[in-house]
């Protein structure tokens, strides 16, 4: 009987989803309201242990990529029962040390991303010695298995970057910048790889202090001015595509502007052209998922993947797509 109950909560809570989701224009604020108020009463959808989970990213400050993450796993913990921490630091070790401090603690399962592999091995190590399990999301597919994780969530960067280098082609770009805003992030290299494995065209890459918007601004002015001949830009972040614009704007350029990832802004430039075309690889599904996929493991020992990276990504959205997605980046889930 109290199994048959979990499921007709869970039964229920997905049908107040879909009736949400299918709301019109004009009862959209109504919907998120409604959606807000139910997440902060914390009613759980299954009657499974408060276990405690941990996220640790490399997110730098104000990073609003990661607002998004964070909003698909609260979601999703709120939904599974889960009490959910998180913690980030864009320093590889002092974000190693964050899952040390998550190993001491004792918690549940750990989330992880792997932008700086290397660094992170010995801390996942302490984690599968101390039974912890753990996903990775995000970024260090190419090492998530070999250091013990259960699966990876996120997109394969080499094949996001190879979609971004035929979409250029499509477009008849004939030379882009590929610009790089945190270096050693072995993610962000795969990406710039991937576009030039496809790309017909010539690609450079530029490295930017990512901390920085007026050097960003600076740098990527200062490469459109000495080369009138680039008409593309391919920008790794979505807050890091408005920056573009301006070096454009100040440089006279008339090169297209397209970048990874999504928000509302990005949103909002590819519908009025300001942008070509954006990158999406589903954050708040990355932050969802792994959440879930630590509950289905401790509840049932569900592994998801079979051995291989479950994809979020990447899906190109133009200048079509945007409309339809715009209610979704103001709500802060895409």
């Amino acid at each position: 009987m109290a199994r048959f109950r979990t499921w007709v909560g869970i039964a229920l809570a997905g049908a107040l989803s879909m009736s949400l989701a299918g709301c019109s224009s004009t009862g959209g604020k109504r919907a998120e309201d409604a959606r807000k108020a139910a997440a902060a009463q914390g009613r759980a959808a299954v009657n499974t242990p408060r276990w405690t989970f941990a996220m640790i990213t490399h997110s730098g400050d104000g990073d609003t990529f990661w607002d998004i993450v964070q909003s698909g796993a609260k979601q999703a913990a709120v939904k599974d029962n889960i009490n959910f921490l998180y913690s980030h630091d864009d320093q590889a070790q002092q974000q190693a040390q964050l899952v040390d401090a998550a190993v001491d603690k004792k918690v549940d399962g750990i989330i992880v991303t792997l932008a700086k592999p290397d660094a992170m091995k010995a801390a996942l190590a302490r984690a599968e010695k101390a039974g912890i399990p753990v996903v990775t999301v995000n970024s260090g597919s190419a090492q998530s298995k070999a250091f013990g994780a259960l699966t990876h969530i996120g997109q394969d960067e080499t094949i996001a970057g190879e979609a971004v280098g035929e979409e250029l082609n499509k477009r008849g770009r004939k030379k882009a910048l590929c610009v790089l805003h945190e270096q050693g992030n072995v993610g962000h290299e795969q990406r710039c790889d991937g576009v030039a494995k496809t790309f017909h065209g010539t690609l450079r890459k530029l490295y930017v202090n990512g901390t920085s918007m007026p050097d960003v601004q600076s740098s990527i002015g200062a490469k459109l001015q000495a080369d009138p001949s680039l008409d593309a830009i391919v920008t790794l972040g979505a807050p890091y595509a408005d920056t573009a614009v301006k070096a454009r704007t100040d440089a006279g350029s008339k090169a297209e502007i397209d970048t990874f990832d999504l928000n509302a802004k990005v949103a909002a430039e590819l519908k009025d052209g300001t942008l070509g075309f954006a990158v999406d690889q589903q954050p708040y599904l990355q932050g969802y998922q792994a959440v879930d996929l630590l509950w289905l493991y401790k509840y049932n020992g569900d592994v998801l993947g079979g051995g291989k990276p479950v994809l979020t990504g990447p899906q190109i959205i133009t200048r079509d797509q945007a409309s339809a997605l715009a209610e979704y980046t103001e709500r802060g889930t895409r």
